[in-house]
């Protein structure tokens, strides 16, 4: 038998056997999941593309080598080392589990750690957005230095967040995970950078919740406020409807209340504001405003339903204040008389002051009447406020009338009783001084000279005062006067004493 050298004439047909086989092989191979027509990987799973790769270098590699051992055997000697070269037609792969597997787990390897950075960087997106809302809520209601301060911080974590999302994209970019001829290098490359942006997507996540966590009492707070936001308008609507209503009842019945439908249409432009909401004038001057608008309405209301009443309580006092300004004229006529005796009885001292009573009487009375007249008036064409502010007006000018003409009455019969006895002034104030001092000795041996002195001062001014009353014209208004004057001392120094023993007993 002749054997064919490998460098014979067959060479030609070896050749052809040859690259048929590689066809088959690669046509086996394409089958199997190799590379498409267009040069690029079918779409897979991220597992799908870790897994495949290993099972399709073994059995195109095991198709291959069928492929060899069917063919002569000069052929094989021939493409034998070709083939253990170049791994086959699949370009690249080795035979048995080679190195093509390691840059496929990292491929899978890298493609987890691209999930994982998209999933981080979703997360922050998210956490982001939330957070917005809250501070859009704070904003919107708060305008303290800490809410401005805290709109400041929002934005300086959101420049953080751009500049770590730019680089999660960056790292995304920069890496086709897809391609055939992703290397192991490349691989790798992109796994660690990808891992590196989803560390620094964690890093400031983390800030952003730590920040979010430390806006809780402002957050509270605004909420609480936008929380009694619609109850509050609504009360203060409520309320207007409820003083119009009242208004229109009392008109009804025949009065009028010019006064309140001022006050009612003086709101109006508040209830205007009301309606075009906390958008446009901000949540806290809107609750401030409802505040507002709810206790004037009420205030309307209340005085509306009362105008009846005050109607009739106004007849009342005209009546009764008519009646005490004729009664206190005809007592400022006695004046006359009770002034002619202490002119007569005692000393010029004694009365003098009392001696324009007469004349001051006559004219605050005149005076109440008019005003008298002016708040009937008032009354008739329902100025309620003009017929209230007079009629308060006549009771001042009849109270000053009515103290001044039983001044000169009560002037005379203390000067009778003092005259007939002094002594009993005298004893009253000397009981007054005794009274202090056996407060100011209890619990010492001494007394505290601030005590002591202003009391011995008082006992002098009792001696003192008696004595003025010796003569033809003693001067005994000055003397009750000095007797008053005593007792008002030892009042004062008890009453010293007692709050300085109260405070040490709080200590």
């Amino acid at each position: 038998m002749t054997y064919a050298h490998p460098h014979s004439g067959d060479s030609a047909d070896s050749g052809a056997s040859a690259d048929a086989a590689r066809q088959r092989a690669a046509a086996a191979d394409s089958r199997a999941g190799g590379p498409s027509r267009s040069g690029r990987p079918p779409a897979r799973t991220a597992r799908a593309r870790a897994a495949g790769p290993a099972r399709t270098a073994w059995s195109g590699g095991l198709r291959e080598l069928c492929a060899l051992v069917l063919l002569p055997v000069p052929l094989l000697v021939a493409a034998l080392p070709a083939a253990l070269a170049s791994g086959g037609a699949s370009g690249g792969r080795r035979w048995f589990g080679g190195g093509r597997g390691g840059s496929e787990q990292q491929r899978a390897a890298a493609q987890a750690a691209k999930d994982a950075a998209a999933e981080s960087f979703y997360e922050l997106d998210t956490a982001q957005r939330d957070l917005r809302i809250s501070i859009e809520t704070i904003s919107a209601v708060d305008s303290s230095p800490r809410s401005r301060k805290a709109l400041d911080d929002f934005a300086s974590i959101g420049r953080r967040i751009d500049e770590v999302s730019s680089g999660y994209i960056t790292a995304v970019d920069a890496h086709d995970l897809d391609r055939h001829d992703l290397d192991l290098a490349t691989a790798t490359r992109a796994h660690n950078e990808l891992t590196k942006a989803k560390d620094e997507l964690d890093r400031v996540k983390g800030e952003l919740e730590r920040f979010a966590a430390s806006l809780g009492p402002l957050l509270e707070s605004a909420e609480t406020q936008l929380a009694r936001l619609a109850p509050a308008v609504e009360r203060a609507k409520q309320a207007l409807l409820a003083a119009s209503n009242a208004l229109d009842t009392v008109r009804g019945s025949g009065l009028r209340a010019d006064d309140l439908a001022a006050r009612l249409a003086a709101l109006s432009p508040e209830l205007t504001r009301l309606n075009e909401g906390a958008g446009r004038h901000g949540v806290s001057e809107t609750l401030q405003r409802a505040d507002r608008v709810l206790r004037e309405a009420e205030g309307v209301r209340r005085d509306a339903e009362r105008l009846p009443e005050r109607a009739r309580e106004i007849d009342r006092r005209l009546v009764s204040l008519r009646t005490r300004a004729q009664a206190l004229t005809n007592r400022a006529g006695s004046v006359e008389p009770v002034l002619s005796e202490l002119r007569r009885r005692f000393s010029v001292a004694c009365w003098q002051d009392l001696q324009s009573v007469p004349a001051q009487a006559g004219e605050n009375v005149r005076q109440a009447e008019t005003k008298l007249a002016e708040a009937t008036r008032a009354r008739e064409e329902q100025r309620w406020p003009d017929a209230t502010s007079l009629l308060s007006t006549v009771r001042a000018l009849l109270n000053d009338t009515d103290e001044a003409v039983s001044a000169a009455g009560d002037r005379l019969q203390r000067l009778n009783e003092v005259q007939k006895d002094p002594q009993r002034e005298v004893d009253r104030s000397r009981f007054a001084i005794r009274d202090a001092q056996r407060l100011a000795m209890a619990g010492r041996s001494t007394p505290d000279p601030r005590h002591a002195r202003p009391l011995d001062d008082a006992v002098g001014r009792i001696d003192r005062a008696l004595a003025g009353l010796q003569g033809r014209h003693p001067d005994y208004w000055q003397f009750l006067t000095e007797m008053e004057a005593v007792r008002e001392t030892a009042g004062r120094v008890v009453t010293e004493i007692r709050e300085e023993r109260a405070g040490t007993g709080r200590h």
